[in-house]
């Protein structure tokens, strides 16, 4: 068997994934972190981004993820997210119409989210 962590994916208004990987790899403020079974301990802050888990049974999941933490410790990984959705909860065609309204209105920040919800589904 191959070793694994135990991954919690939380945003502020549910549990959004929980289970065992073998390989996290999320963005933070320092860049891109690959988290794998024994990492050191760790606590960072999360930027938006993708955020790509492979599963100890050897499937993916992406989520869309805008802000929060990620804590590591005693092989348990914590994504503490201010809002996360899974890619395949995502519908690519509202978030390309999100994309061009935040464009037209001159939204940065809609942007960003609109533009990491598509990052995500193209990852899955």
């Amino acid at each position: 068997m191959a070793a694994e962590l135990h991954v919690e994916l939380v945003a502020a208004d549910r549990s959004v994934w929980s289970g065992e990987a073998t390989l996290v790899v999320a963005r933070t403020t320092s860049g891109d972190i690959g988290v794998m079974p024994g990492h050191q301990p760790l606590l960072g802050v999360l930027e938006s981004g993708p955020v790509t888990i492979r599963t100890s049974e050897g499937g993916t999941v992406v989520a869309a993820v805008h802000g929060g933490f990620i804590s590591f410790a005693d092989n348990k990984l914590s994504l503490l997210a201010e809002i996360a959705e899974l890619a395949d909860e995502i519908d690519a065609q509202r978030a390309e119409r999100a994309l061009e309204r935040a464009r037209s209105a001159d939204d940065d920040a809609a942007e960003r989210r609109a533009d990491v919800r598509l990052r995500a589904v193209a990852v899955r």
